[in-house]
Parts: C-alpha cells; sequence; structure tokens
C-alpha cells in the first residue's frame, strides 16, 4: 500500500453522509458508464472499499461488486452492517488483485488512491479490467489544504494520477482538480 491505511477502528466515521460532498454517488456513476450508455457496467470493483459506503451506493445499479480491500476489520464492519447479494468482499492489495485476466468492467476508488498509488497497482489494473473498461479515480488533492483527509505530504495531484495512469498504458479521458479532491476517469488498455 501506499503511505497507510485508514485506522479500522475509526470505521464508523466513513458511515457519513457528508462524504458525498467530495464525491457523490451520481458522480461515481457516471464516472462508471460507458460512453453513450445509461448503465453503469455490470461488474465493478471498489478498490478500498472500507465499511461498504461507496459500495452500497453502486450495488443497485451493477450486476456484482467486489469489495476490495487489505484490512479485515474493514471487512467485518462492513458484513456487521448487512453486505447486499451481489457484493464480494475481498482482502487483497491492489497491487495483487485476485481476479482473471479481464474480468472487470470497471474499478473505482474514492479517497484511497493515495493508499494503493504504484505501478504494480496500476499493472494490475490495466490486468483485470478488460479494454475499454473504466478506472475511475476520486482523492485527497495535494493542491487541498490538508484539513481533511491525510496529511498533504500524502496526497497527489490529479496530474500525477493522470501520469501514473498513461504510462501504465490507460487512455485518461478526465483529471479534475476540485476544492480538497480530484477526479480522474481513464479508459482501460
Amino acid at each position: 500500500m501506499g503511505f497507510h491505511t485508514f485506522d479500522a477502528e475509526k470505521a464508523a466515521e466513513l458511515e457519513r453522509p457528508d462524504r458525498y460532498r467530495w464525491v457523490s454517488a451520481e458522480e461515481l456513476l457516471g464516472a462508471l458508464t460507458a460512453d453513450g450508455d445509461d448503465r453503469a457496467a455490470a461488474t465493478v470493483a471498489d478498490l478500498g472499499s472500507g465499511t461498504g459506503f461507496y459500495t452500497d451506493a453502486v450495488a443497485p445499479h451493477v450486476e456484482r461488486v467486489h469489495g476490495v480491500d487489505v484490512q479485515a476489520e474493514m471487512h467485518a464492519f462492513y458484513r456487521d452492517k448487512g453486505v447486499p447479494e451481489n457484493v464480494g468482499l475481498v482482502e487483497s492489495d491492489v497491487s495483487d488483485l485476485p481476479f482473471a485476466d479481464d474480468a472487470l468492467d470497471a474499478a473505482f476508488s474514492t479517497m484511497t488512491y493515495h493508499e494503493f498509488a504504484s505501478d504494480e497497482a496500476l499493472a494490475a489494473l490495466a490486468r483485470v479490467i478488460r479494454p475499454g473498461g473504466r478506472l475511475a479515480l476520486f482523492d485527497w488533492s495535494a493542491a487541498g489544504d490538508g484539513a481533511h483527509g491525510p496529511p498533504a505530504d500524502e496526497r497527489f495531484a490529479a496530474s500525477d494520477a493522470a501520469d501514473a495512469l498513461e504510462a501504465a498504458g490507460f487512455d485518461v479521458l478526465t483529471a479534475s482538480e476540485r476544492t480538497e479532491t480530484f477526479a480522474v476517469v481513464a479508459r482501460a488498455p
């Protein structure tokens, strides 16, 4: 992983609806929808799914969601909360995803890219997301003031994430800086 993972003892803090001010469910679903298609991808992975806050927002709109998290404690919290039928929990680092080649139509990360950003993780994503499938990254921006999320020195700029994705063979469709966060949407090679 990157710098550090979220403290699992504070998992309940991830269940606050005010998190949608940083990335809304609608924005996330829109990023996962292919050009000209009004339906999100069928099989997706939530990278750093934690308590399933955003997984739950995506699940009603897709056939299958894999909630990927490196921390078993986060999955335990999610199980206690209640996991939708079409969600499978996968304990794994993003750099070592246990999916077959081209198994995913899309993947997304909400406020966790800084935890797994590496050449190995992006290579794993390029392997498991089908050609043309979407990867949507929303994370705390290096341009932010650090009042929310990780310390500013542990963050990336949208341009950093876009450059890393392009180096891994992804076609970056959009990259934008917003208040405290960035959004990057790319198409898999």
